[in-house]
């Protein structure tokens, strides 16, 4: 057995589980999963526009609110109607009910994740490029959704 440490009060035993994780079935134990996650895409996106690959930038930075998306919803006990989130699910499970109408976020990340899903779309799908700038904005925008999401969370455990 691997003992995983999820936060200074939580120790739990598992087979195996990736750093300061344990994959509980629990509100708590899934919503911080997601938010290492969101975590990780945002370092891949940070190395990505370090090296000047910035559809790969815009990607990755996508997923990173997406899934620090996923982790506040959790949080708020919002669960996805089937087995997955799927993609427009969670942008309009995540302004609507959490930044529209229960006011836990700020409005200025009311188009963040829309903005970055279009960005992405682009780099991912369309016959251009994503620039320099364009993947820089979309670093900063990340940055300030999953730590807010984290800034709220933890204020709210």
């Amino acid at each position: 057995m691997v003992m995983c440490v999820i936060d200074d009060w939580t120790t739990l035993n598992a087979v195996s589980c990736p750093p300061g994780y344990h994959p509980a079935m629990s509100e708590r134990g899934d919503s911080e999963l997601y938010l290492l996650k969101a975590e990780e895409c945002l370092s891949g996106a940070e190395s990505e526009f370090a090296n000047r690959r910035y559809q790969n930038c815009a990607n990755r930075a996508y997923y990173a609110c997406y899934q620090a998306s996923v982790a506040g919803l959790l949080r708020a006990g919002i669960r996805p109607s089937g087995s997955r989130w799927g993609h427009d699910t969670v942008q309009a499970l995540f302004v609507g009910e959490l930044i529209n109408r229960r006011k836990q976020y700020p409005s200025n990340l009311r188009d963040t994740f829309e903005r970055l899903f279009l960005l992405r779309q682009t780099g991912d799908y369309a016959a251009d490029f994503v620039s320099e700038i364009q993947a820089a904005r979309a670093l900063r925008r990340a940055r300030d959704f999953v730590s807010t999401v984290r800034q709220v969370g933890g204020n709210r455990l």
